[in-house]
């Protein structure tokens, strides 16, 4: 879970690079944006609450 917490935060810093490439306008970076947060409080919901998945 760590592992893809730290891909998700990576992800975020690809979206800076992408939007000053031009590749994506920034309309675009603040919908992925908001969900690349989305999956962190997910991720971080299960990486503190790993018993509600089946995890120890």
């Amino acid at each position: 879970m760590s592992d893809a917490d730290s891909e998700n935060s990576e992800t975020q810093l690809w979206l800076d690079f992408a939007l000053a490439c031009h590749y994506i306008d920034n309309t675009k970076r603040e919908e992925l944006q908001l969900k690349s947060e989305e999956i962190g409080r997910l991720l971080n919901y299960m990486i503190n609450n790993p018993d509600k998945f089946g995890l120890k």
